[in-house]
């Protein structure tokens, strides 16, 4: 049996944003295998311990990987499709990972609440000031997502979806960039 956390945000949740992403991945789109290469590439940094976040998780390739550096795993999006096939995958590897079906438009990470969250192609520049507010002292954010000089034919049509230049440089000016 599958089992998913609820919050009580879940009832005013967009349900045309909910209905896109739910019919995405209940398509034919092929699960990533890997997580984004910010995470893979950067395991080393990850702590020994701690609570970890995959923000906007979809398939979940990057919580899988937080919970194989045992870390304490939370995957939050807002697709009840896409976390399904997450619990499954997880529960097949032997791995723990608690999965939240969150609107975080209108529910985001509670301040210091997290040693490490992984946020992997999605933006809502609202939200950032939360998402950094959410990290423990001496934590960890994982940030890779679209950008706009980028003419890939995949990610969002829509500009306010993807970055400018050194736009997430400008958004955590006040942190120590490690990679």
């Amino acid at each position: 049996a599958l089992s998913f956390i609820y919050t009580s945000f879940l009832a005013t949740l967009n349900n045309k944003v909910k209905n896109k992403w739910c019919k995405y991945y209940n398509s034919d789109v092929k699960e990533p295998v890997h997580p984004s290469d910010v995470l893979f590439f950067n395991q080393h940094l990850l702590p020994k311990n701690g609570i970890a976040l995959d923000l906007a998780c979809g398939y979940g390739s990057n919580a899988i990987c937080l919970a194989k550096n045992r870390l304490r795993v939370t995957a939050w999006d807002i697709s009840e499709s896409a976390l399904e096939k997450l619990s499954i995958r997880s529960k097949q590897l032997n791995l723990r990972v608690d999965c939240e079906v969150r609107d975080i438009l209108k529910n985001p990470p509670q301040p210091n609440t997290f040693d490490v969250i992984v946020v992997s192609k999605f933006l809502d520049r609202e939200l950032i000031k939360n998402i950094k507010n959410a990290i423990k002292s001496n934590g960890l954010i994982f940030y890779q997502t679209f950008t706009k000089n980028i003419t890939d034919k995949s990610g969002p049509k829509n500009p306010n979806y993807k970055l400018d230049d050194n736009e997430l440089l400008e958004f955590f000016s006040d942190w120590k960039l490690i990679f």
